[in-house]
């Protein structure tokens, strides 16, 4: 780094960032991922579920003479004396989910809602001719960080799954055009590592070629309200992707240094290191004081420290103005109105448009909303956003709910989305605590407590009590409010990861997560026992592995995924679950109840 000039410090992104796994959230402070202790240590505490018959208290949830049904297996009991006496189903690993016996699908609920994080590129590949597009092209080893052929088509061909599984929103990683080459990866600059996580934006107005057409993305957001699913799409405000050789050249932004055109080939993006180099090498050829940087996205619009731009603070010391992972940071704050920058003046097949009298934020919201006025997306899931000032979340709300309702009005026919925009804001390292974030147009935060937490459920549910307790006590006290939880994250770690693939706590660890108070979140794989992948220098990487759709298919997730649905099904049929009070109800055996309106649940977990 100290022999480069100092200019390109915000370009150099990947070489200094311990995190860089797709400039999304978390690894944007550089989180190490979970501690990975021996999985002796986990299965020493795994207690041995029941499967003789028990004898439940269900409370005041039921009255007596009421019939009730376990949803698991299908066996009605009727109510006397306040209790009822069932046995688990042999695959249910000794729980028992009651529900009345003429209970029907209560209506949605965000707070019991089940969300399905996929990173679209590693989902499902659709259309293998869209594969390919704007001159990037596979690197022939690991794959770590370049694009495999995920695309809108497949996602949409998997929706059936996904409503089986029980999910009522799937949230899609930004669908936005990316930056077209790629910067070095990890710290050792070991890979290529181009946008295919969305976190890169090159143009915020045209999907991705190697994501597919706007009428697939139309598609796939119809298809999907049409199984009660909705669509929750990853937003940045912080940030647009790096510069790189591919895109210096074909967007005529930039210059080289004097003479040092001649080592790189005909098309740029296709330079590759010497045997004594990394990817990171690349920059010693760029010259970052050219006045041509002009030509980019322009010093009115980011900061970042080249040419005649400003230099961001460190985001440590100032979190909105600073820059994350190097990235250019845009100046959202900025009251000053700009004109479209100049690259995409010249852009081909773009729908940017110079907009009257209209600042970065302006722009960016106009952009962002766009989509939901035009496809009917259901809400936001807003990345880093610490990282801008309340006032443009404000904003984005506002107007996104503007453009929902345009939608609609649009659409009569449409049995989706719902009449309110929902925004879930990702803020490391938030918990479960009501913050002013909610007061910026939020209805919920990402919980970051959970994923360490669900490790003693895994084992033995009963060890969730005093979570599911305190959760529920503080979102439904005198001010609710929300978040969503997860198990794994493409900033973290996997779930499978930390357990060494044990299919009996990737089974159990479903009922840990599924009957949190609040949104639960599922990444996808959660379900399947998915495989950390190759991941380089940057750990984060092997979390984005490509879906294991073969072990679905030939049957070898069929335990753990068979669990999950069930689990899932009963969830989406009771928003109460997450939504709904809790009450334990016994301590042994575990049983609590969830009631939410007239929506009320017991679910019951025996142990040996």
């Amino acid at each position: 780094m100290n022999k480069h000039p100092k200019n390109i410090r915000l370009t150099v992104s990947l070489a200094t960032c311990l995190s860089l796994a797709g400039c999304a959230g978390s690894q944007y402070e550089t989180v190490a991922p979970l501690s990975e202790s021996p999985i002796s240590s986990v299965n020493n505490g795994l207690c041995t579920a029941t499967q003789s018959e028990m004898t439940i208290p269900v409370g005041d949830t039921f009255a007596d003479g009421d019939w009730v049904r376990d949803f698991y297996s299908g066996d009605k009991a009727r109510v006397e004396n306040g209790e009822v006496t069932l046995t688990p189903a042999p695959a249910a690993e000794g729980l028992i989910l009651l529900e009345a016996a003429d209970a029907g699908q209560k209506s949605f609920n965000w707070a019991g809602a089940t969300v399905y994080f996929t990173v679209t590129d590693r989902f499902a590949n659709g259309r293998t001719d869209n594969d390919s597009n704007y001159g990037r092209k596979p690197d022939g080893k690991d794959e770590i960080g370049t694009f495999h052929g995920g695309d809108f088509a497949g996602l949409t061909e998997k929706l059936d799954y996904l409503k089986e599984l029980g999910v009522n929103a799937v949230w899609i990683t930004p669908p936005f055009e990316q930056i077209h080459g790629w910067v070095g990866g990890g710290d050792r600059g070991d890979f290529q590592h181009y946008g295919y996580h969305g976190y890169y934006a090159l143009d915020f107005t045209q999907p991705d070629a190697n994501f597919g057409t706007r009428e697939e993305f139309r598609t796939l957001v119809e298809e999907a309200h049409v199984r009660g699913i909705r669509v929750v799409m990853d937003v940045v405000m912080n940030h647009p992707g790096y510069a790189t050789l591919q895109d210096m050249q074909g967007f005529s932004f930039g210059g080289l240094r004097e003479g040092f055109e001649k080592h790189l080939p005909e098309q740029w993006g296709e330079w590759q290191p010497e045997s004594w180099e990394n990817f990171h090498a690349y920059h010693a050829l760029i010259d970052y004081d050219h006045p041509h940087w002009r030509n980019w996205w322009g010093k009115d619009w980011v900061r970042a420290g080249i040419g005649d731009y400003d230099t961001p603070p460190n985001a440590s010391i100032d979190p909105v103005r600073g820059s994350l992972a190097f990235l250019p940071d845009f100046k959202t704050e900025s009251d000053k109105a700009v004109d479209l920058p100049l690259f995409l003046q010249n852009k081909e097949n773009t729908r940017a448009t110079q907009l009257d009298d209209a600042t970065v934020r302006d722009y960016l919201i106009t952009w962002l909303t766009g989509w939901v006025r035009e496809f009917g997306v259901d809400g936001f899931r807003v990345d880093t956003a610490k990282h801008v000032e309340p006032a443009a979340w404000q904003a984005l709300k506002t107007q996104a709910q503007n453009a929902l309702d345009t939608y609609r009005s649009n659409n009569p026919g449409q049995p989706l989305p719902a009449e309110d925009f929902w925004m879930v804001a990702e803020v490391f390292p938030h918990s479960v605590t009501r913050s002013s974030y909610f007061d910026s147009g939020f209805d919920a935060v990402i919980n970051f407590d959970l994923q360490e937490e669900a490790h003693a459920g895994a084992t033995c549910l009963p060890e969730m009590e005093a979570i599911y307790s305190d959760y529920s006590k503080k979102m439904n006290g005198d001010n609710p409010f929300n978040v969503m939880n997860y198990i794994s994250s493409h900033d973290t770690q996997l779930f499978s990861r930390i357990d060494d693939n044990d299919p009996a706590l990737q089974k159990r660890v479903a009922s840990a997560l599924l009957f949190t108070p609040g949104t639960s979140q599922i990444f996808y794989g959660d379900e399947t026992g998915r495989e950390f992948g190759p991941t380089g220098s940057d750990g984060h990487q092997g979390t984005r592995s490509d879906m294991n759709w073969t072990d679905i298919e030939s049957g070898k997730a069929d335990p753990v995924l068979s669990h999950w649905k069930k689990l899932g099904q009963f969830r989406a049929r009771h928003p109460a679950i997450g939504a709904g009070a809790h009450t334990r109800l016994s301590a042994e055996p575990y049983v609590f109840s969830r009631i939410h309106g007239d929506d009320r649940v017991v679910i019951a977990f025996g142990k040996e």
